[in-house]
């Protein structure tokens, strides 16, 4: 009887042969089947949260249903969809959250900015600044709503209190049309400023340090460096920067409802706090599913066409 041929060899020459597989691993089970194992659970869960109610939303944006009414769902096709875009209601709306969102994002864009420029200049003590600066980034909505709207209260606010010390007229903030919104804007801005300051402040530390040695060589003043140096290196990424808030400011829902409840009439009222009220007020889930719809389109397209700059931005 002959030896059985060993597996495995020690010398160089030769040739051994396949190593069995492990114990307790399935021959059948590859490294593929094995990778769509451990994403599926993760993957069924994103879609039944994120991708079926969006789908769910697009069908009820096409019938006139209403989560308190009986009975089943009528198509209506596009009215819903035709009623909001020649809706005079919707345009002042619209306008109005235009305003807020270019206000506060360009108001909050060159504050940031400001704010890390300066940091950037100081050697001692800008991990504590940028700390407390970070603060309100930290909090909830809901919470700054509240702390703004003691401190804007016209009889017992702390902001007009300040104002009567020193010999100036109190201000309506929350209940003036003219102040309303920009008290919004302010304090959005208060807000997401170190947004704005963190990303800043991170381009600006990863710029190049020879650049500016070489710059002051050439005796180049503070000025050029900024404009020629600084800003341009740094530009990219407040782009970015801008893109995000301004995709959270469309959104805007919180402070709203806690400051002014679209108030006061509907100087406030942006588009979203107007989808809550067709939808929860008026309980027509179909019109605020149009809205819905419109308003990631929207966002869609002008993300769009603004990653589209940023990519032409790059290539130049």
């Amino acid at each position: 009887m002959s030896n059985p041929v060993p597996l495995t060899t020690d010398h160089p020459g030769q040739v051994a042969s396949a190593t069995p597989p492990a114990p307790g691993r399935s021959r059948r089970l590859s490294d593929r089947g094995l990778a769509v194992a451990f994403i599926s659970p993760a993957l069924l869960l994103l879609l039944a949260m994120s991708v079926f109610p969006l789908l769910w939303a697009l069908y009820l944006s096409f019938t006139d249903y209403s989560a308190t009414r009986g009975g089943p769902a009528h198509f209506v096709w596009f009215e819903n969809y035709t009623a909001i875009l020649t809706s005079a209601q919707v345009h002042l709306r619209a306008l109005t959250t235009l305003i807020y969102v270019v206000g506060a994002v360009a108001l909050q864009t060159v504050l940031g900015f400001a704010i890390a420029y300066l940091i950037s200049r100081r050697t001692h003590g800008r991990g504590l600044l940028t700390t407390l600066f970070l603060v309100p980034m930290m909090l909830s909505q809901v919470v700054v709503g509240l702390f703004w709207k003691f401190m804007l209260d016209a009889q017992f606010g702390v902001i007009n209190s300040m104002l009567g010390s020193l010999g100036l007229g109190q201000v309506e903030w929350l209940t003036r049309q003219r102040t309303a919104l920009i008290s919004l804007i302010v304090v959005d801005t208060w807000q997401w400023t170190p947004f704005i300051m963190l990303i800043a402040l991170a381009g600006l530390t990863a710029v190049p340090k020879y650049l500016y040695e070489a710059a002051s060589i050439d005796r180049a003043s503070e000025w050029f460096r900024f404009r020629t140096i600084t800003l341009p290196l740094v530009w990219p990424l407040l782009l970015i920067a801008v893109l995000f808030r301004a995709i959270e400011a469309f959104r805007l829902f919180d402070l709203v409802y806690i400051l002014t409840s679209g108030g006061p009439g509907v100087s406030t009222e942006t588009l979203s706090f107007h989808v809550y009220k067709v939808a929860f007020l008026g309980f027509n889930t179909g019109t605020a599913s149009a809205y819905g719809i419109l308003m990631v389109l929207v966002v869609i397209v002008l993300t769009q066409l603004y990653l589209r700059y940023l990519n032409k931005l790059k290539e130049d």
